[in-house]
């Protein structure tokens, strides 16, 4: 293994840069308490990697850890996990590993009546109309770097898009279509209080993407995107070199991270791969904030883009806004350490893990000199997550394995060592992301590990040519006795990354509270038809064995929109409005209303019922659209 990689291979061009006069940055960090955020973090590195002063005794041995949940018993998590595809997210129990829940986000879903009723068919259509999306990275909001229960975000891979979930109800109240951008990856907020959302874009096209430089890859670019959460609408932009794939946020509020490949501007896999190194994109997030403020940006399909590139004027002194940090290869996660201190980035083809210091990076003349480890941890490493006691996990794609290794001790190690491996796992087979009980926060639990699978092979009942993948929980509390495999878990195609929060730190709601919507409450006081200029508005409420309304007549041609409320007040007693011949399912928990609207096309009678199994009368709970033929 030879030292830290350099860039003499690569053009870093030094321009001058009226960046390079701006006062210190560490003066100016918000609220976040930066002195705080200090103190915690240098507390948490002088127990790194002293098992002995984190102690495990909180946690059961592996030989007496169990991971059943008796009938009735509910569990100690909640993980929430990327459902591919399906365009979900996952949600299970930890650690009974039992699937409690499914969000729809990017695809519609009628069980939830999710794309079925006005509002949420509305979401989809405004985010971009697409018909399916591909759900990768989940994280949870965070208040001073721990979750607070409020919001989980996710990225579409697919279809650049960025969505967000309410944690109250469970389910997607925003998606935002992202300009500039072709399949946004990595889906990360900038902390310790999550006033930004990052989506970093992974495919390189021209910017603007109209028809020029078609077949000029040198012009293409990608793009790191800022989401404000609560209007979750893009802040800015910044343009980086080469394609970006995932990332995560330091704990401070200053920095993020994003691993990018393809620093060679190639379109085909061997043009992509045939350099040593790659890059780690260190973004000053503030630095580029500064730009946007002095109106160094340009504003490109509606949102403002600052050029991040090694040869923007904005890279050039002292102050660059995005420092580039050579890596090997192809590098694939990247993640920061608990206390803040590291960001490691995972080599994909290449053994090693890079550990940056993150203070050193913002003093350093050159950025590889702030990478102070390197162990070889083994074959395709990919991504790392932690347990609070100093230790990391690495998904090993190749070797098939999860490896534990000491962080302090891979920053005293030559590089390219193996001395801080401390053990390896056999998972089956071929892992992509792991999770450990809240890694992404300050203070992981250090208990439950899961890793995520490509492969299954032999490991459940053949279920035809396309196999199910594997979630494996993994018990990482007992540092004595090492890693146990606890249980297998299916999952459908193809899920990537995980979050796991402790099950108190959220307060899902029960019923709706009518307050948290748009539509009008409809009790049966408030029912009515109201009909203007071939409009008709049907408000009717629904509750156990009946509709408000036995008959509904409009005339061929109409345009008919309902609104209708669940008014019962007991817990998990669902409706729904169903009429198939029209594609309406809209689902009704209690309290809640919800709007659909149709036009009225076609004479005849059609059935209107209760989808949901919600009393011995269900059957008899049944309304009738009578569409009567236009004169």
């Amino acid at each position: 293994m030879t030292d830290t990689p350099t860039s003499t291979d690569r053009d870093r061009t030094e321009t001058d840069a009226t960046a390079a006069d701006r006062e210190p940055l560490f003066d100016r960090i918000p609220r976040r308490d930066f002195m705080k955020a200090g103190v915690a973090a240098g507390a948490m590195g002088s127990f790194a990697g002293c098992t002995g002063l984190l102690s495990d005794d909180d946690h059961p041995s592996a030989a007496d850890v169990d991971a059943s949940v008796a009938p009735g018993e509910h569990d100690e998590y909640y993980a929430f996990l990327s459902g591919g595809h399906t365009g979900e997210i996952r949600v299970y129990g930890i650690p009974s590993m039992r699937q409690l829940m499914r969000i729809p986000v990017f695809s519609t879903e009628s069980a939830r009546g999710y794309g079925y009723d006005d509002r949420t068919s509305e979401m989809l259509e405004e985010a971009g109309g697409y018909t399916w999306g591909d759900t990768h990275h989940p994280r949870l909001s965070q208040t001073d770097n721990d979750y607070d229960g409020r919001f989980a975000y996710v990225n579409d891979k697919a279809n650049g898009r960025m969505a967000r979930i309410d944690l109250k109800y469970f389910e997607t109240d925003a998606i935002v279509d992202v300009p500039n951008t072709q399949g946004v990856h990595g889906a990360c907020a900038r902390l310790p209080d999550t006033d930004l959302i990052f989506g970093v874009g992974e495919f390189r096209v021209p910017m603007p993407n109209d028809g020029r430089d078609l077949d000029d890859p040198d012009e293409y670019t990608s793009v790191l995107t800022a989401i404000e959460p609560e209007s979750f609408d893009v802040a800015w932009q910044v343009l980086v070199d080469g394609n970006m794939d995932n990332g995560d946020g330091g704990k401070n509020g200053r920095w993020f991270f994003a691993t990018g490949y393809n620093s060679e501007n190639g379109v085909t896999e061997s043009e992509m791969s045939g350099s040593d190194t790659d890059y780690v994109k260190a973004f000053d997030t503030l630095a580029i904030e500064d730009a946007v403020e002095a109106g160094e940006y340009e504003e490109i399909g509606g949102v403002k883009v600052v050029d991040g590139r090694q040869d923007s004027p904005l890279n050039g002194g002292s102050d660059p806004i995005v420092r580039y940090v050579d890596v090997p290869k192809s590098p694939h996660g990247v993640s920061v350490t608990p206390d803040g201190e590291y960001a490691i980035a995972s080599g994909k083809l290449d053994p090693t893990c890079s550990v940056i210091d993150i203070e050193m990076l913002g003093d350093a003349a050159d950025p590889n000199d702030a990478i102070v480890g390197q162990p070889r941890v083994g074959m395709g490493p990919l991504h790392t997550a932690y347990d609070g006691r100093g230790h990391a996990y690495t998904t090993l794609f190749i070797d098939s394995q999860v490896v534990k290794w000491d962080i302090e001790d891979a920053v005293e190690a030559d590089l390219g060592s193996e001395e801080p491996v401390i053990e390896k796992i056999d998972v089956h087979y071929n892992p992509g992301h792991l999770i450990a009980a809240e890694s992404y926060t300050a203070d992981p639990q250090g208990d439950w590990l899961v890793s995520l699978n490509k492969l299954s092979k032999d490991r459940f009942l053949p279920v035809g040519p396309m196999h199910p993948e594997n979630d494996q929980l993994i018990y990482i509390g007992d540092d004595d006795a090492g890693m146990k495999l606890v249980k297998d878990t299916p999952s459908y195609a193809e899920p990537h990354d995980a979050s796991i929060v402790s099950a108190d730190k959220l307060d899902p709601a029960t019923v709706y509270d009518p307050e948290d919507y748009d539509e009008e409450f409809v009790g049966p006081e408030d029912s009515e038809i109201v009909r203007e200029d071939g409009r008709v508005h049907v408000k009717m409420y629904s509750m156990r064995n009946e509709f408000g309304y036995s008959d509904v007549t409009v005339q061929e041609g109409d345009e008919v929109t309902f609104t209708v409320t669940n008014i019962e007040e007991t817990d998990d007693i669902l409706h729904s409005l169903a009429i198939p011949e029209y594609d309406v399912n809209i689902k009704l928990a209690p309290q809640e209303t919800r709007e659909v609207t149709i036009t009225a096309d076609e004479p005849g009678v059609y059935w209107m019922y209760c989808a949901f199994f919600c009393s011995a009368l269900h059957l008899e709970m049944r309304s009738r659209l009578l569409v009567e033929p236009a004169e």
